[in-house]
């Protein structure tokens, strides 16, 4: 949610800033905003697209000092006078986050002189700059440099913030601070890139510092920069060199990110697994798991904490490590473990899903978690994110960068993930013999062509999608495994397509789902074989019986389903543990089809951000 790119170089920095705040759209936004240093500041900011805040640039804007945002609104509504950067004086600032106690410093600042023009929280910020600059509003000498005005107040703010500062009267000079909210720097020649993410400047540089929790960087022209920590000690930082292209971003001639990452999922979940497993020896390797034989033996539960489309990720693992390792396994959204009463005693492991290692919630949940002396690991996609520097263990997905906001290819590589964590649990704990490993091992390597087969046949799924896309509602139902995958399914078409679907355990439909159906509800059935199929025939035949269509994701060779159903999309024959993977992938490719036919913006929907950086 929201994004914050600054410059600092030799270059004119307002056309940086705005293809920086272009690469940052995926995050959503609402308003968008941008301030250039030269002799003063300027500041263009408008409501909208970034197409709109470039239709009222001037030409040859001076300045190669800069900061720039996109605003998706939290506190005041999105209008221009709430977009960012916010200004108080000489001094500007743009900011990701919540400030929790606005209210309080904006009284205080109201009486000391301060005029608000704004409804945000963020312009206390700025006000609070100016002040301890300059001593308050009437001040006129600087009684500070910025870089102390931004340390003193940092001490007034609760909540969460990436900020980016600049002040005229100290020019050359950026400031940037964070605290839970994601900020990196980009280090390039003589220049300096500031964001919310690398995606932004990637361009540019694949250098980057990533700024911790209460650090703050004075950035100067000629690519200095300094860290210091939140008592003003220097701070010496690692410079990480990221390993994919801007190439990679971009849309490689698919009409959206989203199908392109659709695509892409052939390779990256090759690329998760790749060099972890011995199918020959049935045995997996995580290198990076830093847990001991021993411990994995003695651990008595393990706690899973993700949100949204990473929740339903960890309810697949939930069945995994209870059958594959025999451990018994809770699933919590962030957002509500840190307020219930966890029970977190003996030897219990927090498994912490969360694409992007910035989740809000899932970082204050994993936080509480330890404070238990929890042992915990991550599960992300992205390294350097703040959760990889709060964990014992990270286990990188290889998804690459997954700019549409409905998460496709993290969510697969998440999934391969906890496959091979649990399957490493199992041998160590003596749940599962050699040769059964072996056998889903060399199930798990043929998933990639699996994928690919499904892709190739994409065009059934289109026009099934097109049959149905006038639908106000849709069912998703599965068991066992694939019902998850059926609240995912349900998950992905809402996201995009703006239908109202749910997704239901299908043993659950006659305890008041059935009362919803009707001709014009179609149900999708994830009906792939195993030991549930004949209770989802079943099922099934209870959907049809209140007159509903039903679509059947089901096996290439399966002749029975026909028999049932109204519409079947099939996916090859699979290991049953795995067959959810391959049924997710058609489930994304119909909601896909769908939001396309109905027009929709299907890489920004509305009202959604892709990294969720505020509670």
């Amino acid at each position: 949610m929201c994004g914050i790119v600054g410059y600092v170089g030799e270059k004119p920095a307002a056309s940086i800033l705005i293809d920086s705040l272009k690469k940052l759209e995926y995050r959503g936004y609402d308003s968008a905003g941008i301030c250039v240093l030269n002799d003063s500041l300027k500041t263009y900011k408008t409501t909208g697209k970034i197409a709109n805040l470039e239709s009222i640039l001037p030409e040859g804007i001076e300045g190669t000092i800069g900061i720039g945002h996109t605003r998706w609104a939290t506190h005041g509504k999105p209008n221009t006078v709430n977009s960012h950067p916010h200004l108080s004086g000489d001094v500007a600032v743009v900011h990701n986050g919540i400030i929790e106690n606005y209210l309080e410093l904006k009284e205080k600042l109201i009486g000391d002189g301060y005029i608000f023009k704004s409804d945000t929280d963020t312009e206390v910020i700025a006000h609070l700059l100016h002040s301890h600059l300059y001593g308050g509003i009437d001040g006129v000498f600087k009684l500070c440099d910025l870089m102390v005005a931004v340390q003193k107040t940092l001490l007034s703010l609760e909540g969460s913030y990436a900020i980016a500062a600049l002040c005229s009267s100290d020019p050359g000079v950026m400031v940037v601070a964070r605290k839970d909210s994601p900020l990196v720097i980009g280090i390039g020649d003589g220049e300096i890139f500031a964001a919310s993410d690398v995606t932004a400047f990637l361009k540019h540089t694949k250098d980057v510092i990533f700024v911790d929790d209460d650090e703050v960087a004075s950035i100067r022209a000629g690519g200095n920069v300094e860290f210091f920590d939140a008592d003003g000690n220097p701070v010496t930082k690692e410079t990480i060199k990221i390993e994919w292209y801007i190439e990679d971003a971009e849309k490689a001639g698919y009409e959206h990110f989203m199908l392109k990452e659709i695509h892409e999922q052939a390779s990256s979940v090759q690329d998760t697994f790749a060099g972890k497993i011995s199918e020959m020896e049935g045995a997996v390797v995580l290198d990076e798991l830093n847990m001991s034989d021993e411990q994995i033996r003695h651990m008595t539960r393990i706690e899973i904490i993700a949100c949204g489309t990473s929740w339903n990720a960890g309810l697949v693992g939930k069945y995994l490590f209870e059958q594959l390792a025999g451990i018994h396994t809770d699933v919590d959204t962030g957002s509500e473990f840190r307020y219930g009463y966890p029970v977190i005693c003996g030897e219990v492991l927090t498994i912490a899903i969360t694409q992007s290692g910035e989740t809000a919630d899932t970082l204050a949940a994993v936080r509480g978690a330890r404070s238990y002396g929890c042992r915990a690991i991550a599960i992300t996609n992205v390294v350097g994110s703040t959760i990889t520097r709060e964990i014992d263990s990270v286990l990188y997905t290889r998804a690459g960068p997954e700019i549409g906001v409905a998460a496709t290819k993290s969510f697969t590589t998440q999934l391969i993930t906890l496959y091979m964590l649990a399957l490493k649990f199992a041998r160590i704990r003596g749940k599962i013999s050699a040769e059964d490993s072996k056998n889903l091992l060399v199930a798990l390597k043929k998933i990639p062509a699996d994928i690919q087969k499904i892709l190739n046949r994409k065009k059934v799924i289109q026009e099934c999608a097109k049959q149905f896309s006038d639908s106000n509602d849709y069912f998703f139902i599965g068991r066992h495994l694939n019902y998850p995958i059926a609240l995912e399914g349900a998950l992905k078409l809402k996201e995009i397509s703006y239908i109202h679907a749910e997704g239901y355990a299908a043993g659950e439909l006659k305890h008041g789902p059935l009362a919803l159906l009707t001709d014009k509800t179609p149900v999708v059935a994830i009906a792939t074989k195993g030991h549930t199929y004949e209770k989802m025939l079943s099922n099934i035949k209870e959907v049809k019986a209140r007159d509903a269509v039903v679509i059947a994701v089901a096996d290439e060779d399966d002749t029975e389903i026909e028999k049932y159903v109204d519409v079947v999309l099939r996916v090859p024959k699979s290991h049953e543990l795995l067959s959810p993977i391959l049924s997710s992938v058609v489930l994304q490719l119909l909601a896909y089809y769908t939001a396309l036919e109905r027009g929709c913006s299907i890489d920004k929907p509305r009202n959604l951000a892709k990294s969720v950086t505020v509670e």
